[in-house]
């Protein structure tokens, strides 16, 4: 049977109901321009187990959750799911803690760099045009033969560690709820202030995360890829998801009245320009270095890629070395060791771009 939704207009089809549905998902709850983020839920779900102390992100989001399931759903009745690992899985963990180190500085993952400016932030024109860059430098060293390895099929239960995972981690968050106005149970912890203590009812953000899983897996939608194609082969097939996700997130935060334009005051955001673009651009070359964006990462671990798992990993780890550490931005700006970050994190991708070439340009 053809895969309709992998068609030119099928993924403009699923980007346009991503869209529909993140902004969904801020109407009911979510924190507001981020209905889907997938950096900043990862980070939540680090700070539920307790990687990091950040009392006002700490959450499991079942988003993350029903990506990972959902995309595993689709790829088993697809007969898609295909068990793989072996490509230099270290440096896939390395570049998920830098991607997310980067994603942390902007204050969200390329999906929310899009939803923020759906949602009238004009900070986020910096972040994605940081996004850009650092994807563009990605390209270059794709171009001058920089390789990860060939992956190999493996044992079946390698590609099952992460969705049992997801699976252990929706089990315990229906087991230990939430106490009303308490910050920990006897296993998560919860916000009770702050975005972490924001989101929709847990069917509701667990269902919406299935069908995005479900569809973004049949339709290979990726932000990352649709600029790296753009840029590389002047294709613009995923593009065409990537801009559907923008303009409907934007009509439908007018049609819901979350639209507010401007750089000043806006939700979980800051307005240091040079930092917004620095952190995405180490997060797009984080991304384009290990072969999609945080949400391909989590879709092809669910269809039992080992090696994307691994970087999910990184980026929740990530998540808590970004906080334990000072990384991380806020609202207010930059965290105190967030310019070294950024700075170390650039070094290290380009260490690696340069140095996994089979061939030189």
């Amino acid at each position: 049977m053809k895969n309709i939704l992998a068609s030119r207009w099928g993924i403009i089809v699923v980007g346009a109901l991503i869209g529909i549905l993140a902004t969904l998902l801020q109407k009911l709850g979510n924190p507001a321009n981020m209905g889907i983020c997938v950096a900043c839920f990862e980070r939540d779900i680090a700070g539920a187990i307790g990687l990091h102390r950040a009392a006002v992100v700490q959450y499991m989001r079942p988003e993350i959750i029903g990506f990972v399931l959902g995309a595993f759903v689709a790829a088993l009745l697809s007969r898609e799911y295909r068990p793989r690992a072996g490509s230099a899985p270290i440096v896939r963990f390395i570049l998920g803690v830098f991607a997310m180190i980067g994603a942390l500085v902007f204050l969200g993952c390329p999906w929310r760099a899009v939803l923020r400016l759906a949602g009238g932030d004009l900070n986020a024109i910096l972040g994605l045009a940081g996004l850009t860059f650092g994807i563009w430098i990605g390209t270059l060293f794709l171009r001058g033969g920089y390789d990860l390895g060939r992956t190999q099929s493996t044992y079946a239960s390698v590609g099952l560690l992460l969705p049992l995972t997801m699976l252990g981690f929706l089990t315990l968050l229906f087991l230990h709820p939430q106490i009303p106005g308490e910050p920990k149970n006897d296993i998560l912890f919860y916000s009770v202030k702050g975005p972490g203590a924001m989101h929709a009812a847990l069917f509701i953000s667990l269902g919406i995360g299935l069908i995005v899983g479900i569809l973004a897996q049949r339709s290979r939608f990726c932000t990352m890829g649709a600029i790296r194609d753009l840029v590389l082969f002047r294709q613009t097939h995923l593009l065409g998801g990537f801009l559907a996700l923008l303009v409907f997130a934007f009509l439908s935060n007018l049609v819901l009245g979350q639209f507010s334009a401007g750089f000043e005051n806006q939700p979980v955001a800051h307005t240091l320009h040079v930092w917004n673009f620095a952190g995405m651009a180490l997060a797009g070359l984080a991304f384009c270095l290990a072969g999609g964006c945080p949400g391909r990462q989590l879709f092809l671990s669910g269809e039992g890629d080992g090696d994307a798992a691994v970087f999910v990993l990184g980026m929740i780890v990530g998540a808590g070395i970004s906080h334990n550490f000072g990384m991380a931005s806020s609202p207010s700006g930059i965290g105190l060791h967030g310019v070294e970050a950024v700075f170390v994190g650039l070094a290290v991708c380009l260490f690696i771009g340069f140095t996994m070439r089979k061939k030189i340009a």
